[in-house]
């Protein structure tokens, strides 16, 4: 008589294969997620900008540059962005979406733009990690600041 093991150790490896083959994801605990889910908790009042149009395509204002502190930064909690100002007059622009495990950054201040979720930690600067969980830094996004002090998307 023969041990059934085998075959049903095989048929979970081949259906494993095929849902692998259809698209199908396998996630660890623990690991950096590439698709970002919801943010669990709420950004606050004075750091969450509202945006002066809808959308976030090229060439529509995202917010005035007198939003943006300097050595700080405004979260644009709808557009998943967060618009800082290292230093006065210099702009940059990066998803407010945790490169940890997607949940959405809440609160710059001290130089870093903060994530709740896990506590990672990064620079307003160049959106570089400062403090993990998170391995990978804030991507960038391309701003333009107009004469009147719209800031865009490039």
């Amino acid at each position: 008589m023969s041990d059934p093991t085998p075959t049903a150790r095989r048929t979970v490896l081949v259906a494993g294969a095929a849902a692998a083959l259809a698209g199908g994801t396998l996630t660890a605990c623990g690991g950096e997620e590439k698709n970002p889910k919801s943010e669990p908790g709420s950004a606050s009042t004075a750091q969450a900008a509202q945006s002066p149009s809808s959308g976030t395509g090229a060439g529509k204002a995202l917010l005035k540059s007198s939003a943006v502190p300097v050595g700080g930064g405004t979260i644009l909690k709808e557009e998943k962005l967060v618009v800082t100002q290292p230093t006065a007059g210099s702009f940059r622009c990066f998803t407010a979406v945790c490169t940890h495990q997607g949940c959405l950054v809440n609160k710059v201040e001290a130089g870093t733009i903060d994530c709740p979720c896990h506590g990672s930690k990064f620079q307003i600067a160049d959106g570089a990690v400062a403090h993990g969980p998170a391995t990978r830094p804030l991507a960038e996004k391309q701003i333009t600041v107009a004469p009147d002090g719209n800031i865009s998307l490039a």
